[in-house]
Protein backbone atom coordinates (compact mmCIF):
# COMPACT_ATOMS: atom_id res chain seq x y z
CA UNK A 1 0.00 0.00 0.00
CA UNK A 2 2.13 3.04 -1.52
CA UNK A 3 0.14 5.66 0.42
CA UNK A 4 1.40 8.84 1.98
CA UNK A 5 0.29 10.75 4.83
CA UNK A 6 2.65 13.54 5.69
CA UNK A 7 3.18 14.79 9.38
CA UNK A 8 1.64 18.21 9.03
CA UNK A 9 -1.71 16.24 7.90
CA UNK A 10 -1.51 13.81 10.37
CA UNK A 11 -1.56 16.89 12.95
CA UNK A 12 -4.15 18.34 11.59
CA UNK A 13 -6.27 15.22 11.29
CA UNK A 14 -5.42 14.62 15.00
CA UNK A 15 -6.72 17.32 16.04
CA UNK A 16 -10.28 17.06 14.28
CA UNK A 17 -10.69 13.78 15.29
CA UNK A 18 -9.94 15.12 19.46
CA UNK A 19 -12.72 17.36 18.81
CA UNK A 20 -15.36 14.53 17.79
CA UNK A 21 -15.01 12.89 21.08
CA UNK A 22 -15.69 9.42 20.25
CA UNK A 23 -13.72 6.77 21.85
CA UNK A 24 -11.05 4.97 18.77
CA UNK A 25 -12.45 7.43 15.99
CA UNK A 26 -10.33 6.93 13.29
CA UNK A 27 -10.06 8.16 9.29
CA UNK A 28 -11.54 6.38 6.22
CA UNK A 29 -10.38 7.14 2.78
CA UNK A 30 -11.91 6.26 -0.39
CA UNK A 31 -12.66 7.29 -3.71
CA UNK A 32 -16.04 7.48 -5.16
CA UNK A 33 -17.01 7.01 -9.06
CA UNK A 34 -13.39 5.32 -9.03
CA UNK A 35 -11.72 4.68 -12.37
CA UNK A 36 -13.75 7.74 -14.20
CA UNK A 37 -13.36 11.33 -14.95
CA UNK A 38 -15.68 11.62 -12.32
CA UNK A 39 -13.47 10.13 -9.70
CA UNK A 40 -13.35 12.16 -6.08
CA UNK A 41 -10.66 11.12 -3.49
CA UNK A 42 -12.17 10.92 0.23
CA UNK A 43 -11.61 11.50 3.40
CA UNK A 44 -14.37 10.91 6.66
CA UNK A 45 -14.75 10.42 9.85
CA UNK A 46 -15.07 6.39 10.96
CA UNK A 47 -16.25 5.68 14.05
CA UNK A 48 -15.46 2.34 15.75
CA UNK A 49 -19.00 0.69 14.44
CA UNK A 50 -18.39 1.85 10.68
CA UNK A 51 -15.37 -0.20 10.30
CA UNK A 52 -16.06 -2.39 7.32
CA UNK A 53 -14.61 -5.57 7.78
CA UNK A 54 -12.35 -5.92 4.41
CA UNK A 55 -10.92 -2.17 4.98
CA UNK A 56 -7.41 -1.66 4.69
CA UNK A 57 -5.81 -0.65 8.09
CA UNK A 58 -2.78 1.71 8.26
CA UNK A 59 -1.64 2.69 11.82
CA UNK A 60 -0.05 6.14 12.39
CA UNK A 61 1.38 7.47 15.32
CA UNK A 62 -1.48 10.31 16.02
CA UNK A 63 -4.43 8.36 13.49
CA UNK A 64 -5.60 5.65 12.26
CA UNK A 65 -6.55 5.35 8.98
CA UNK A 66 -8.59 3.09 7.10
CA UNK A 67 -8.86 2.51 3.52
CA UNK A 68 -11.83 0.86 1.51
CA UNK A 69 -10.81 -2.25 0.06
CA UNK A 70 -12.17 -1.60 -3.77
CA UNK A 71 -10.63 2.15 -3.42
CA UNK A 72 -6.89 0.21 -2.76
CA UNK A 73 -5.93 0.23 -6.57
CA UNK A 74 -7.04 3.83 -7.31
CA UNK A 75 -5.28 5.78 -3.84
CA UNK A 76 -2.09 3.76 -4.67
CA UNK A 77 0.54 6.65 -4.72
CA UNK A 78 -2.15 9.53 -2.67
CA UNK A 79 -0.53 12.02 -0.22
CA UNK A 80 -2.32 13.27 1.98
CA UNK A 81 -0.91 16.89 3.01
CA UNK A 82 -1.49 19.79 4.93
CA UNK A 83 -0.37 23.10 3.65
CA UNK A 84 -0.23 26.35 6.15
CA UNK A 85 -1.39 29.64 4.64
CA UNK A 86 -2.35 32.95 5.97
CA UNK A 87 -6.11 31.45 6.05
CA UNK A 88 -5.36 29.01 8.49
CA UNK A 89 -3.97 26.12 6.38
CA UNK A 90 -5.43 23.57 3.78
CA UNK A 91 -5.73 19.69 3.27
CA UNK A 92 -4.95 18.80 0.18
CA UNK A 93 -5.42 14.72 -1.56
CA UNK A 94 -3.37 13.96 -4.46
CA UNK A 95 -4.60 10.79 -5.88
CA UNK A 96 -2.90 10.41 -9.63
CA UNK A 97 -4.74 7.22 -10.12
CA UNK A 98 -7.99 7.95 -8.99
CA UNK A 99 -9.21 8.90 -12.30
CA UNK A 100 -7.33 6.01 -14.36
CA UNK A 101 -5.73 3.24 -12.43
CA UNK A 102 -2.82 1.21 -12.87
CA UNK A 103 -4.60 -1.67 -14.58
CA UNK A 104 -2.97 -5.14 -15.49
CA UNK A 105 -4.49 -8.50 -17.19
CA UNK A 106 -5.42 -9.58 -13.60
CA UNK A 107 -7.81 -6.16 -13.33
CA UNK A 108 -11.41 -6.68 -13.11
CA UNK A 109 -12.66 -6.95 -17.09
CA UNK A 110 -14.76 -3.34 -16.11
CA UNK A 111 -11.37 -1.76 -15.15
CA UNK A 112 -9.32 -2.71 -17.82
CA UNK A 113 -12.68 -1.51 -20.06
CA UNK A 114 -12.63 2.13 -18.52
CA UNK A 115 -8.84 2.35 -18.51
CA UNK A 116 -8.98 1.87 -22.01
CA UNK A 117 -11.60 4.30 -22.86
CA UNK A 118 -10.60 7.23 -20.48
CA UNK A 119 -6.91 6.94 -21.68
CA UNK A 120 -7.03 5.87 -25.07
CA UNK A 121 -10.76 6.67 -26.43
CA UNK A 122 -12.25 9.28 -24.96
CA UNK A 123 -9.15 11.76 -25.65
CA UNK A 124 -9.47 11.02 -29.31
CA UNK A 125 -13.44 11.20 -29.39
CA UNK A 126 -12.68 14.65 -27.43
CA UNK A 127 -12.10 16.25 -30.23
CA UNK A 128 -15.24 16.27 -31.91
CA UNK A 129 -17.01 16.93 -28.56
CA UNK A 130 -17.72 13.40 -27.58
CA UNK A 131 -17.24 10.97 -25.22
CA UNK A 132 -18.17 6.96 -24.47
CA UNK A 133 -18.73 5.25 -21.34
CA UNK A 134 -19.10 1.57 -20.30
CA UNK A 135 -23.04 0.96 -19.03
CA UNK A 136 -22.34 -2.79 -18.15
CA UNK A 137 -20.95 -6.04 -19.29
CA UNK A 138 -22.91 -9.16 -20.52
CA UNK A 139 -21.95 -12.47 -20.20
CA UNK A 140 -22.90 -14.35 -23.61
CA UNK A 141 -22.08 -17.63 -25.16
CA UNK A 142 -18.68 -16.69 -27.09
CA UNK A 143 -17.83 -14.35 -24.15
CA UNK A 144 -18.36 -11.02 -22.24
CA UNK A 145 -19.78 -8.10 -24.61
CA UNK A 146 -19.69 -4.67 -23.24
CA UNK A 147 -22.28 -2.46 -23.68
CA UNK A 148 -21.42 1.22 -24.13
CA UNK A 149 -22.99 4.33 -24.50
CA UNK A 150 -22.34 7.93 -26.54
CA UNK A 151 -22.37 11.05 -25.59
CA UNK A 152 -21.73 14.92 -26.65
CA UNK A 153 -20.95 14.71 -30.18
CA UNK A 154 -21.25 11.12 -30.64
CA UNK A 155 -24.38 11.31 -29.66
CA UNK A 156 -26.30 11.07 -33.05
CA UNK A 157 -23.34 11.09 -35.15
CA UNK A 158 -23.59 9.30 -38.69
CA UNK A 159 -20.02 7.89 -38.35
CA UNK A 160 -21.23 6.09 -35.12
CA UNK A 161 -21.04 2.68 -36.73
CA UNK A 162 -17.69 3.35 -38.02
CA UNK A 163 -16.21 4.52 -34.73
CA UNK A 164 -17.71 2.23 -33.24
CA UNK A 165 -16.62 -1.29 -34.99
CA UNK A 166 -13.48 0.35 -36.40
CA UNK A 167 -12.06 2.36 -33.33
CA UNK A 168 -13.78 1.26 -30.35
CA UNK A 169 -14.30 -2.60 -30.93
CA UNK A 170 -11.13 -3.49 -32.81
CA UNK A 171 -8.90 -1.40 -29.86
CA UNK A 172 -11.38 -3.44 -26.50
CA UNK A 173 -11.68 -6.68 -28.17
CA UNK A 174 -7.30 -6.75 -29.39
CA UNK A 175 -6.92 -5.62 -25.64
CA UNK A 176 -9.02 -7.08 -23.09
CA UNK A 177 -8.82 -10.74 -22.59
CA UNK A 178 -12.18 -12.46 -22.84
CA UNK A 179 -13.87 -9.47 -24.72
CA UNK A 180 -15.75 -10.57 -27.78
CA UNK A 181 -17.53 -7.28 -28.68
CA UNK A 182 -19.30 -3.95 -28.31
CA UNK A 183 -22.78 -2.94 -28.22
CA UNK A 184 -24.20 0.57 -28.96
CA UNK A 185 -27.18 1.88 -26.61
CA UNK A 186 -26.98 5.45 -27.30
CA UNK A 187 -30.20 6.67 -29.02
CA UNK A 188 -29.00 8.18 -32.40
CA UNK A 189 -32.15 9.74 -33.03
CA UNK A 190 -31.01 13.06 -31.13
CA UNK A 191 -28.85 14.84 -33.25
CA UNK A 192 -28.54 18.15 -31.97
CA UNK A 193 -24.93 18.01 -30.56
CA UNK A 194 -23.73 15.61 -33.59
CA UNK A 195 -20.39 15.98 -34.86
CA UNK A 196 -21.55 14.49 -38.32
CA UNK A 197 -25.23 14.94 -38.91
Amino acid sequence: MNITVTESAETYLAELLEKQNVEGIAVRMFVTQPGTPYAETCLAYCRPDEIVEDDAVMPMEKVKFYFENNSLPYLEEATVDFATDRMGGQLTIKAPNAKVPNVSEDSPMEEQINYILYSDINPGLSSHGGEVKLIELIEEPTGQVAILQFGGGCQGCSAVDMTLKDGVEKTLVERVNGLVGVRDVTDHSVTDNAYYK
